[in-house]
């Protein structure tokens, strides 16, 4: 009976190079899922504590105008839910000053801004998830091929 002692080193090191490239393939493409994994959640967790902070804003009981005048002079760009409420007051404010819109299309208009606006804003929370979803997919089946290569 023949004893060897291999270990994960010298068993890399002893497989062939296709089975050696999917491996380093197979590194690479987990460290990039975990980096989008870490950023995506630091996304989620700011976006949800700005929209905590503005709907304490929102139902504090503050004149919508200020709100609104307040959210367009910061500095950085307004995303979440101060964009939508930003999307919908810009279009209320356009169309009231025309004497010819009914407060029906004027409601209706702004809610199209708002949805508008919300789609973007999904938009950009959802980048890169359509490729952990291929990532998760796929995975298996190139480590699949490397054991079945090796």
């Amino acid at each position: 009976m023949v004893v060897t002692n291999l270990s994960l080193t010298q068993l890399i090191l002893g497989a062939s190079p296709i089975v050696q490239f999917i491996l380093v393939l197979l590194l690479l493409i987990s460290l990039a899922s975990w980096t989008i994994i870490f950023q995506k959640r630091m996304v989620l967790n700011r976006a949800r504590a700005a929209a905590d902070d503005f709907e304490d804003d929102f139902w504090s009981g503050i004149d919508l105008a200020s709100l609104y005048s307040r959210i367009g002079r910061q500095k950085e760009q307004a995303y979440g839910m101060e964009a939508i409420f930003l999307a919908g007051f810009q279009e209320f404010l356009r169309l009231r000053t025309s004497a010819s819109v009914d407060p029906e299309s004027l409601v209706s208009n702004s809610q199209r801004a708002m949805r508008a606006a919300l789609s973007r804003e999904i938009d950009d929370l959802e980048i890169h998830l359509p490729m952990l979803a291929t990532v998760g997919s796929t995975s298996p089946y190139i480590g699949l091929f490397g054991t079945v290569w090796g």
